[in-house]
């Protein structure tokens, strides 16, 4: 009897403070690294600003595009105001002869563009494109006499 009480003893000290000896680390469970922590909370906020960094990036790139798109459409739709008035030297309804006809007249050195009608479905080749009516119609009468007298004037609205 006389061992088992020291040995009922030491079991009781054991089992009240296994709490300690847990916080310890003493039995192989280390305790928290505290610096460790701080170093991948740190690792992972500096990733966290680097995406979003990258997403900002992403975005200014995107609004440049379309910025970029909108001045142009800008410039387009003033350029149609301003330039009204086009001498049109073929009508098609199939696009690759109205390409074929545009690039015909381009070789010869008019400024050449395709215009789709607007309430059909016609291709229009305009030879040149002019701002004012006055312009556009003695440009017209010379055109008649020398180059293709079935020439017309669309008069773009």
């Amino acid at each position: 009897m006389r061992k088992i009480i020291p040995i009922f003893v030491a079991l009781s000290l054991l089992a009240g403070s296994c709490k300690f000896i847990e916080e310890k680390g003493w039995f192989g469970k280390s305790k928290v690294d505290t610096m460790a922590v701080y170093l991948a909370k740190q690792d992972s906020i500096r990733k966290a600003d680097s995406i979003q960094k990258e997403i900002d990036k992403m975005k200014a790139i995107e609004q440049a595009r379309l910025d970029s798109i909108q001045a142009e459409e800008q410039a387009r739709l003033e350029w149609e105001a301003r330039f009204r008035y086009h001498i049109i030297v073929g009508s098609f309804l199939t696009p690759e002869y109205a390409d074929d006809y545009r690039d015909y007249y381009q070789s010869m050195g008019y400024d050449a563009t395709i215009i789709d009608g607007p309430e059909n479905r016609f291709h229009l080749v305009s030879a040149e494109v002019h701002d004012n009516l006055r312009d556009a119609a003695s440009r017209l009468h010379r055109y008649q006499d020398t180059v293709n007298f079935e020439s017309w004037l669309y008069i773009d609205e």
